[in-house]
């Protein structure tokens, strides 16, 4: 097996090699002065298996030069190619909302289906799908960061409250609060629009005396987390620590959140940020190895 990391994934490459014991592929791709990609392939896959770790946060930039390493890969003999998307993007625009909208979430999923022979992500963004299934036509493999989470939440807070954003995250939370032993709440969200988010204000008076926890599965424009953070102030609650698996962390976000009053900002490494602090190299290798 031959693991390749496409430029912003090396790190999480290099832990997922070393699980696994396998070897980094070899290869260089770098833009033109026109902006075409170029990809050259330096090390042998012929009846190799090969696994691309490529996370897909801002996935326009990043999808020609994966599907170019994809068919050179395939090309050169690969026996198959795995495709490693710790953060998989499109999958909010899954109906249509408004006449003659794009139902991109389809569209990106035939895209990739046409390339890739299986799939490995985390947390996907499923509202209304049951699984991965209904919406990729390939293998797909959707693991959970929750029990890392609760890792990190019992081994760094003192007696935590979880608390989560808003009813479709009372599933994800209620398994983190469930391993890191801790009583959890789940807030009520109305989204008027991308930048605007209306938080109910946590019931937390039984839990004064706790560390409340923030625990989202993406943190984007953190607008529901800097709402909340305020509601707790008010509240008279210790500074929160705020936890996502995906760190998107949209403009100016994850400053406005530390800003806001956070005590402590937390990712998962499935985006690179300087907010990672949860590994999920292991994780993913165990995937694989499956």
């Amino acid at each position: 097996m031959k693991i390749f990391a496409l430029p912003g994934n090396t790190v999480l490459a290099r832990g997922i090699s070393r699980h696994l014991d396998a070897e980094l592929g070899i290869f260089t791709v770098h833009r033109f002065p026109d902006g075409e990609s170029y990809v050259r392939l330096l090390c042998e896959v012929k009846e190799q298996q090969t696994v691309i770790v490529c996370t897909l946060f801002q996935p326009d930039d990043k999808i020609l030069p994966l599907y170019y390493l994809t068919k050179l890969l395939k090309d050169s003999g690969a026996k198959s190619v795995t495709l490693i998307a710790p953060y998989l993007a499109y999958m909010r625009q899954d109906k249509v909302f408004n006449p003659g909208e794009a139902v991109t979430s389809n569209y990106f999923a035939a895209l990739l289906s046409s390339f890739v022979d299986r799939l490995i992500t985390i947390d996907p963004h499923l509202h209304r799908h049951g699984s991965m299934s209904e919406l990729y036509a390939i293998p797909c493999k959707a693991i959970h960061a929750a029990p890392l989470v609760s890792d990190w939440i019992r081994q760094n807070v003192v007696n935590p409250i979880i608390i989560g954003p808003d009813s479709e995250s009372e599933q994800w939370v209620s398994k983190v609060a469930a391993a890191a032993e801790s009583p959890f709440l789940v807030l009520e969200k109305v989204r008027h629009s991308d930048h605007e988010v209306e938080v109910s204000k946590p019931a937390v008076a039984a839990y004064h005396g706790r560390t409340p926890v923030l625990v989202d599965d993406i943190i984007s424009t953190a607008h529901t987390m800097i709402e909340t953070v305020g509601h707790l102030h008010v509240s008279g609650m210790v500074a929160p620590v705020c936890i996502g698996v995906h760190p998107v962390f949209a403009g100016n976000a994850y400053d406005d959140l530390v800003v806001a009053g956070a005590a402590q900002v937390i990712s998962c490494n499935t985006i690179q940020h300087p907010s990672n602090r949860i590994d999920v190299a292991g994780l993913l290798a165990t995937a694989i190895s499956e």
